[in-house]
């Protein structure tokens, strides 16, 4: 007897795309509850939007604004998920669990500072022509 098995490519399965999208903001939820860095990011993300706005930054200038925004945050994302992974499997203090976990913060870190560099190219001039510096 043959059975035919559901082929997961050709139709749309609406309940694993809802279970996709509730398990994306578990993550998301798990994420700001547990790690205060994605916390600090949010809160920088809010205030260069707020800047955008005040300081009329061109359409290209809020292109890089939200990509490097959603760079930092998916890095810390990554990051937080390889913390997780590496507590898993090496619940005792171990030199490569260490070396995994500060590669992983380091890649966050790095993405942070090109972004605020970045940042700083597309506002200082603006925040220096308010006040008639430039």
């Amino acid at each position: 007897m043959s059975v035919k098995l559901k082929d997961k490519n050709t139709k749309l399965d609406k309940k694993r795309l809802r279970n996709s999208f509730k398990y994306a903001f578990q993550g998301v939820k798990q994420t700001y509850l547990g790690e205060q860095n994605m916390k600090i990011h949010t809160i920088i993300a809010i205030i260069v939007v707020v800047c955008g706005f005040i300081f009329k930054i061109s359409y290209v200038e809020w292109l890089i604004c939200l990509v490097l925004i959603c760079l930092v945050l998916m890095a810390e994302f990554f990051n937080t998920s390889i913390e997780y992974v590496v507590d898993l499997i090496s619940p005792n203090i171990h030199p490569l669990a260490k070396a995994a976990k500060d590669t992983a913060s380091a890649g966050v870190l790095m993405m942070a500072i090109i972004s605020t560099i970045a940042g700083l190219m597309i506002f200082v001039p603006k925040i220096l022509a308010m006040f008639k510096i430039i």
